[in-house]
This record gives C-alpha cells, structure tokens and sequence, in this order.
C-alpha cells in the first residue's frame, strides 16, 4: 500500500524522568517544524503535522528530497540553524512564506532535515514494523544522501542519552524523545515519550485576539506543531507591552484558532517575528499560558550592553 497525504504522525507523552528499562531507543528533540516527506514517482510533496501541504513554503528540501529513493516515505523536523544554533521563529517563517517569497527565504534561512523515522520504503508500509527495523532502515536509505536529509542521532545507552539532555540545549536541542525498539509506529497515538528541560517552550506568536492596542490573548505557534493556538487571557501588564510589540509588525488577514473552552475564534494575524515563552500542559489543547515576549527582553538586554558599553568609553 502506498502511503499519500494527509498522514496522521505519531506522538509523544511528557515525562518528568528519564525513562531506564531495558530495549528503549533514545533521540534528540529537536526545537523545529514537524514535517513528512512523500518522494513519489517524478515527485516530491511536503506535510506538516496539521496535514497542511507546505511543499511550495520548503523548495530547498523539495529539491533535496528528489534525492531518495521512489516510494520513500519519511517523518522528522525541519530546523534551521542560526549562529550555531536552532532558530524556531526563522524556521516558522519559512513554513508561512508565501510561494513568491519562499526561495529568497530558502537563500538566506538554509533548512535542514532530521529524519527520525521511515514510514515507507519502496512504496511498502514500514509503520507496522518494530522501531529496530524501522531504524535500521532508515540509516541506510540515508547513506548516500546527506545535508540537509539527515537521521537524527539515536543510542540505546542511557548514560549517553543522560549525557545528551545535560549538554545539547546550548544548541536548541530541547530534551530527548524515548522510543521501544520493539515498538511499531503508532499513528495519531502518545506511544512515544519526551522528557524536557523544563516546562516553559518558546513559541512563535502569528496573531492575536481583541485589540491591537491591549490584546487580550495572543495566537502562538508551538514547535513540532503548525496549528495556531489562543493564549490564556494574558494579564494587564503584559497586554500593554504585546499591544507595544504588535504595533512594529503589519497587521494580516483574518483567520480564526482553537481557543480551550471557545471552540474556533477569529483573530488577526501579524508576521512571525515575536517570540514568546509560554507555559503549555502535555496535549494538544491544554491551557497555552504566555509568561513573558522573549523579544522584549532580548532588546531590554542589547540596550544594556550598550549602556555598559558607553559608560565604559566616558570612564
């Protein structure tokens, strides 16, 4: 059977451990964009997780793709790498880029690949397989490919695994994700798990409800996921500096985001250029609370330094 889009992926639960039992696999967890990657025929078509097909939005990994093998079918996260490290807003701006704009992004904001798993090779259906043999596979389809289609790193060793989540976020590398060798792909299913550093993710914002002026709840982005998301009501202070950072971006058209409690409601879309950590639950649509907009802190911190900086030069 030949597998063809939309394709529903498979997820993971959080954990609050790093999980230790015999016969698991462990991989790194990418701060990116999930994306499938169908290579049919004379074709290649590109899925994200919500089923959208954002082919036109990824041609340097569209062209890239032409490089494996008919009737391949791959799942991984599309990242791209800035000063060393993973850069979510400009991989979030890559995938809402218009058809016209999307090779002068590509230009400038190179994506990368790292495939995690093989859903089909040949044009069979691998999902039913073990991990093990899923794996196996992949590494080898991958041999004679390289950047940007890469595997992402795998071990079975947990103290390598203790190693990676201790000393890969410097880089974006968020946590690990736990898989059972044993275990086939479980689409649309939590079998997987994920242990992160921490609570908090950074989220990119593409709208927001209510006024520009004093929004009453921002519309994020959260990785691994392209579904917009409604905040928590956010509290007075921080909708008076959203409503200061929102009016420096073009306001967009209107569309409408899963809100808990509401259902669908219409909001405003901007660019995706402010970032903001949140606070997220551990299924899709738990509470999305905003603590703070990353950008604000990061201009609060460059004003800083060059008020250090001046005073350095009058001393």
């Amino acid at each position: 059977m030949t597998l063809k889009p939309p394709l529903r992926v498979a997820l993971a639960q959080t954990v609050g451990t790093l999980p230790r039992e015999p016969g698991l696999a462990y991989e790194p967890k990418f701060d990116g964009h999930r994306m499938v990657i169908f290579r049919e025929g004379d074709g290649v078509v590109l899925q994200a997780r919500s089923g959208r097909i954002v082919t036109a939005a990824f041609p340097d990994l569209a062209a890239a793709a032409r490089a494996l093998p008919d009737g391949t079918v791959l799942d991984g996260e599309v990242v791209v790498w800035r000063e060393g490290r993973i850069d979510f807003a400009a991989v979030q701006g890559r995938a809402a880029a218009t058809p016209g704009r999307a090779p002068g992004l590509a230009a400038r904001l190179p994506a990368s690949y790292a495939a995690f798993d093989v859903l089909a090779s040949g044009g069979a259906d691998l999902r039913p397989r073990r991990y093990a043999v899923r794996r196996e596979r992949l590494v080898e389809l991958l041999a004679d490919v390289g950047p940007p289609i890469q595997p992402v790193p795998m071990t079975t060793d947990p103290e390598l695994a203790a190693t990676w989540y201790e000393t890969l976020p410097g880089i974006g590398v968020e946590g690990l994700v736990v898989k059972r060798l044993d275990q086939p792909y479980k689409a649309g299913t939590r079998a997987w798990r994920k242990l992160r550093h921490t609570d908090t993710r950074d989220a990119v914002v593409v709208g927001f409800t209510g006024s520009r002026r004093r929004p009453a709840s921002l519309v994020l982005v959260l990785p691994d996921d392209d579904t917009p998301v409604v905040s928590s009501p956010l509290p007075p202070a921080l909708r008076a500096r959203a409503g200061a950072a929102l009016a420096a971006l073009p306001q967009g058209e209107q569309g409408t985001a899963m809100a808990v409690g509401l259902g669908e409601v219409p909001y405003r879309s901007v660019p995706p250029e402010l970032r903001a950590e949140v606070a997220t639950g551990t299924t899709r649509h738990t509470v999305t609370t905003v603590l703070r907009l990353k950008d604000e802190d990061q201009r609060e911190k460059d004003e800083g330094r060059r008020e250090e900086n001046g005073d350095k030069d009058r001393a």
